[in-house]
Parts: structure tokens; C-alpha cells; sequence
């Protein structure tokens, strides 16, 4: 059976059209109410005229897609926090100065070097009823951090907008974060704070609490911290305690979907349970307290591990799955990917915009499309050999599928991502389950130093494996250009390539040659485009000036003299030289006056001088310069004000007021990121 001919693929793709339409044009919730009215009474209309006449069923299957897609738009809009009057975006005396405000945490994130972060959902400010979803950053001090998740905090802060990109092509940390809901966050001190005595006991209490203990028997039971950390990561998806070296061996090795939980963990769950009820008879009532069990234990799981994308595809397929068994029906695995996208997607709209949740749905999808076709290249003899080459077979459909979305998001590729699904199988199997039992184990009660050993061993021994992989640099790819127009293009050839594999025709023959033709226009056109660009950039570095100008492909950088030669230069500016396809051809030293698209560029440096006969086009202030900004306003008279990171924060600030005074633009790197003058 052909996936595009399910009436439930359509539905589900109509659906995520209304979504991606929704998020780059937010229409009015009254218009797409009245939308959603006109087409239900179209759909009730051609349902019941549909079973008179035959004739009428494209009728009734038109208005069911685009019934779909108005509920794709309107599900994003009332899950767009924004949009909502009580959220505090809209409080913008809360972003000027400090108010009184509490909030109660409700996640751990990642700590950096200076702060504790969480995130937290923000109670009404001052009596107001604003409120929504913040991170919020406590200072580190000398004293034990005495915080839990439940805890509610009172204390006086501001709240702060988050970061916009500070230099090109970065990663956009403010975007990521609004698909998530959190739109601010505010920074405070220990001494600032008071804990209220009372905890909030959510289901997120429940689930810390229980990550606490579990962590609490193992560290008494004498698990040795990495691994302990490798554990929570590759049973719970706990990754805040994992160090940068350990991550950055998962990475190099192509095994960092092993420290995220997905269908494979699920699985394992799912096998574990039924393992234990296998006593119970597989009678009407048997079955239906399988069932029960099974639906219980994935849904707690799926709340302990924090319910992310990867989890709750996994948790909710193999629901569906579970149910499908104890009906007696067999299910197509297609129909049940297709329900559990819609209806994660239903509930949490933004999930379609993380990358986690694209690359899990992907991968599956590919492994399940394109693995078949790989197996029948060739049949092993032996058993040994049918395990290995079917573990071959579904990482490489695996990384087919994920290869173009991969390369667009991290823009890196691990060739020996074959050779480490292959050695690693069979002890990640025997450290999921063994892992089980331990963590099973430590919710009740300390763990015996027998199963805390093995444990600990078979996690050792993965470690090793990936990281000996990960030693072999060279076979790492990085900074691979790759950009929207090849990803679209890679997808269709990939696509065209496996339906004529399939079932050859002359006319898929076609249909793939074309993709191809399409791929290298991508190429060209990209090239067109990159040649033909002209730009100079200001970059937002702390206690640094860096200025690229860029004619062509060709890119120069000018940098201060001790900068030059270093190689940290060129990673300063890396994600700008891939994502923009350029090549970084001189560095130079920086000049008082630059020239770029017949605008003239002034640059004020820490020795404060400069002539008054200039009259620039921008003046750029660098290095603090002991200037009065007012006079040298009336000197030079220059359309625009551009501060890098290389200032003071108090000096910034004065020199935005002489500007506005003066009624001339201020752009300051640290707030408005990269200045670019095209």
C-alpha cells in the first residue's frame, strides 16, 4: 500500500501546512474562526450528501483537508502564549525597571560558570495578572544551591528580553526558545531571593524528586560519576551533568542519538515490561491488564524522562501499538506514525519546529521506507551475519534519510557512524536493560554492589568504544556548506531515488534525472548568489573588534594586532564563512577609515581622536574611547552610531542618550547584535 494514499497521510499533511502557515503569518483568531465555522458546515454539508451521491465524495474530501489545515492554523495560534493578554510580553513596565515577582521552577537546566539555570513559570507581577514561562539565572556563590523543583521564589528583578543573534548565522537562541514559549529571563543573586516555605507539588516535582533519589541510592551505592551521568543520559535523556568531552565523543562517533531518548529506549522499556507480565495469561482480562500496565509505565516514563519530542513520538507510537495488540488488529506501522504525529502535534504545535522531533520522526520514517530496500541487497548465510548487516542496513536508512537535515542544522557529517551503531548494539543492549534494573532498583531502595558494578563496567565499556571511534578526527566532516535551497533539493532526490529503487519505471527514471538536474541548480544558483554579494560586518565579540568586508566569495578580516595570527580569529567569524558560502582570503590590520558601496566608515578608537573634517556615513566607537560623544556628534555629523562589544556596558548607555538627543540611530552590538551595511 502507497503511504500517500492513506486519506490520514493527507489529513496529517494538510495539518502541518496550516501549522507552518500559521507560524510565518499569525492571522486573527477571528478569521480563522469564521474560516474553521464555513468549512465545517462545507464538511457537514458534503458528508451527508456524500453517502447520496458518490459523485460528491471529492467534495467531502476537499473540505476534510482543508478543515485540517484551519485546525493546524488555529491549534498554533491558541498555543502562542503571545497572543494572549495575561502573558507578560505585554507588560512592558516589567522590562523597564524592577518589580516584586515570584515564580515557581518547574525545569533544571544546564548550569553555565557563573549561574544555576531553570526554567520557571512567572506567578502574576505586582498583583497584575500577567504571567507565562521564563529562565530564570541565579548567581553562584560559595554556599550549597538549596533549590528544588517546586520550589516558589519571591525577589525584585527585571525582566530582560532574550538575546537577538549577535553575530551572522549563529545559532538563534531566542527563537529556540520562543518555539518553547519563553520570551525573557531575569537575572538575581542567593541574597535576593526568598523561598517560600510551601512547595508546589506538580507531576514536575514528582519527576525531579524521583531523579533525586534515584541519583542519591546510586551515588551511595558507588557509581562512579561519568557514568552515573552517561546513565541518567541514555535511560532518563538527563543530560545537564554531562561533561563537554564525553558529549563531544557521542558527536565525532555518530552515536549522539543513543544519549537521547527515542524509540530505541521506549523499546527496550516496552520489551522490559513485557517480560516481567509474560506470567500473566494472555485471556480477555489478561490482556486488557497488559495493556493497562504497559500504557501506565510509558506514560510515567514519558513524564520521568521530561517529555520531549523523541519521548513522546516513541511513548505515544508504541501506545498505539500496545492498544492495536490488545484489540487483536493489525496495524499498519505507517498509520500509527502518522496518529502519533498528529496527535503530538495537535497538543504541542511547536514541536514541528525541533529539531529533535524532525530528526526523530525522519529517521523512523526512513528506516521503515528505505531499509527493506537496502536489506535485499544481499542475503547473509549465517546468523551472525544477518544481525550484522541488518544493523547495518538500518543505520545507513537511518542516516539517508537524516543525512540532508543533519547537514543543515550542524553542518558536520561522522563517516563512522556504520561502525559504531555495529560495535556498540550489542553492549548498549545489555547496558539499557542492566540499566533498567538498576534505576528500577534505586527508586525504592539502595542497589546491590553486584548489579552497581556490571553496570558500571558495561557503561565504561561504551564509553571506550566511542571514544576510541571519536580519536579518528579525519573522518569527521566539518563545516559542511549547506543551506534551505539544498536541503529541499536533497530531499526530493532522495525521495524520487527510492520510489524508482522501488519499482522501476521509465517515468520515476525521469522524475529522478529531473531531481538531480534540480540539485545542481540549487548549486549553481547558490553559487550566483554568493558571487554577487557584497557586505561589511561589524561583529559583537566581548573586549574584541572584528570587521569583515565581503566582495563576492572573497571575505577580508581586519582585527586588532594582537589578534591577528591567532586561530581563535577564524572561529570567531567560522559560522559566518559557512553559512554564507564565503572564503576568507586576507587579514589585515584595522583602519581608521574604511570605504564600502560608496559610504565612508569612521572609527573611533581607545585614543579618542579623531578630524573634524571627515563627516562619515557610520562612526563606529571601539575600545572605550574617552570622548565626548556630544561634541564629537556636532564635529562630524554622522548618520548612524554603531557600538561594538569591545565598550563598556555604563559607557554604551551614555552614548545612546547623546544620540538620541541628537536625533541620530544608535546600534549597539551587545543588544541589537551584528551591524551590517550592504
Amino acid at each position: 500500500m502507497k503511504v500517500l494514499d492513506f486519506p490520514l497521510t493527507k489529513i496529517t499533511i494538510a495539518f502541518i501546512i496550516g501549522l507552518l502557515v500559521s507560524y510565518y503569518w499569525l492571522s486573527g483568531f477571528l478569521v480563522t474562526a469564521v474560516s474553521i465555522v464555513s468549512i465545517t458546515i462545507l464538511f457537514s454539508i458534503f458528508y451527508f450528501t456524500s453517502k447520496k451521491n458518490k459523485k460528491h465524495l471529492i467534495f467531502f474530501g476537499i473540505s476534510t483537508y482543508l478543515l485540517s489545515f484551519w485546525l493546524g492554523i488555529i491549534s498554533l495560534l491558541l498555543h502562542t502564549n503571545t497572543l494572549q493578554q495575561s502573558h507578560y510580553s505585554h507588560y512592558q513596565q516589567g522590562f523597564e525597571k524592577p518589580h516584586s515577582m515570584s515564580f515557581t521552577l518547574i525545569e533544571k537546566l544546564k548550569s553555565n560558570v557563573y549561574n544555576d539555570r531553570y526554567v520557571a513559570l512567572l506567578n502574576p507581577i505586582k498583583n497584575s495578572f500577567y504571567q507565562g514561562k521564563i529562565i530564570v539565572n541565579i548567581e553562584k556563590d560559595s554556599t550549597s544551591n538549596r533549590l528544588i523543583i517546586g520550589n516558589t521564589i519571591q525577589t525584585k528583578a527585571t525582566l530582560q528580553h532574550l538575546g537577538t543573534i549577535k553575530n551572522p548565522y549563529q545559532f538563534d537562541c531566542g527563537t529556540y526558545l520562543a518555539n518553547k514559549q519563553i520570551y525573557a529571563q531575569v537575572f538575581i543573586s542567593k541574597s535576593e531571593i526568598r523561598i517560600n516555605k510551601k512547595v508546589n507539588r506538580t507531576i514536575w516535582f514528582y519527576a525531579a524528586k524521583l531523579h533525586s533519589r534515584i541519583i542519591y541510592n546510586l551515588t551511595k551505592a558507588g557509581l562512579n560519576k561519568t557514568e552515573m551521568n552517561v546513565a541518567m543520559a541514555l535511560i532518563l535523556g538527563q543530560q545537564q551533568e554531562i561533561s563537554p568531552e564525553t558529549l563531544k565523543d557521542y558527536q565525532y562517533s555518530g552515536a549522539t542519538h543513543v544519549l537521547s531518548v527515542s524509540g530505541l529506549h521506549v523499546g527496550y522499556i516496552m520489551l522490559f515490561i513485557l517480560f516481567l507480565l509474560k506470567p500473566i495469561p494472555n485471556t480477555r482480562k489478561g490482556s486488557f491488564i497488559k495493556l493497562i500496565t504497559i500504557l501506565v509505565a510509558l506514560g510515567l516514563f514519558g513524564i520521568i524522562s521530561g517529555l520531549s519530542p523523541p519521548v513522546l513520538r516513541s511513548v505515544v507510537m508504541f501506545s498505539f501499538l500496545a492498544i492495536g495488540n490488545h484489540l487483536r488488529r493489525g496495524s499498519n506501522i505507517y498509520h500509527t506514525l502518522l496518529v502519533s504525529v498528529l496527535l503530538i502535534l495537535l497538543f504541542e504545535p511547536y514541536f514541528l519546529f525541533d529539531a529533535g522531533f524532525q530528526l526523530s520522526y525522519i529517521a523512523l520514517f526512513s528506516i521503515l521506507w528505505i531499509q527493506p530496500l537496502l536489506k535485499e541487497i544481499w542475503k547473509p548465510t549465517t546468523k551472525i551475519l544477518t544481525y550484522l548487516w541488518e544493523a547495518l542496513t538500518v543505520s545507513f536508512a537511518a542516516q539517508i534519510g537524516t543525512f540532508p537535515i543533519c547537514l543543515y542544522y550542524f553542518h558536520q557529517f561522522p563517516f563512522l557512524f556504520f561502525v559504531t551503531n555495529i560495535l556498540i548494539l550489542p553492549v548498549l543492549s545489555f547496558t539499557m536493560i542492566a540499566g533498567i534494573v538498576v534505576l528500577l532498583i534505586s527508586v525504592f531502595t539502595g542497589c546491590p554492589i553486584i548489579f552497581i558494578q556490571i553496570f558500571e563496567k558495561s557503561i565504561y565499556l561504551l564509553n571506550t568504544i566511542i571514544h576510541y571511534i571519536a580519536s579518528f578526527e579525519f573522518f569527521v566532516i566539518r563545516d559542511i556548506r549547506f543551506n534551505f535551497y539544498y536541503l529541499l533539493t536533497y530531499y526530493l532526490l532522495i525521495i524520487t531515488t527510492v520510489i524508482w529503487f522501488k519499482k522501476p519505471t521509465y517515468s520515476k527514471l525521469i522524475a529522478t534525472m529531473v531531481s538531480i538536474v534540480i540539485v545542481q541548480l540549487a548549486y549553481i544558483s547558490t553559487k550566483k548568489e554568493a558571487e554577487n554579494k557584497s557586505e561589511l560586518i561589524v561583529y559583537h565579540i566581548k573586549k574584541k573588534t572584528i570587521i569583515t568586508e565581503r566582495t563576492g566569495q572573497n571575505i577580508t578580516l581586519f582585527a586588532n594586532d594582537t589578534l591577528l595570527g591567532k586561530d581563535s580569529l577564524q572561529k570567531s567569524i567560522n559560522s559566518y564563512l559557512v553559512g554564507s558560502f564565503g572564503i576568507l582570503k586576507s587579514t589585515r590590520t584595522i583602519k581608521n577609515i574604511f570605504f564600502f558601496n560608496s559610504k565612508k566608515i569612521f572609527l573611533i578608537d581607545s585614543s579618542g581622536v579623531y578630524k573634524k573634517t571627515i563627516s562619515p556615513d557610520v562612526l563606529l566607537l571601539i575600545q572605550s574611547p574617552k570622548i565626548n560623544l556630544d561634541r564629537v556628534l556636532l564635529d562630524l555629523n554622522p548618520k548612524i552610531v554603531v557600538s561594538d562589544g569591545s565598550n563598556s556596558y555604563s559607557i554604551q548607555k551614555r552614548w545612546q542618550i547623546s544620540c538620541y538627543k541628537r536625533k541620530i540611530p544608535f546600534h549597539s552590538t551587545g543588544e541589537k547584535g551584528f551591524y551590517k551595511l550592504n
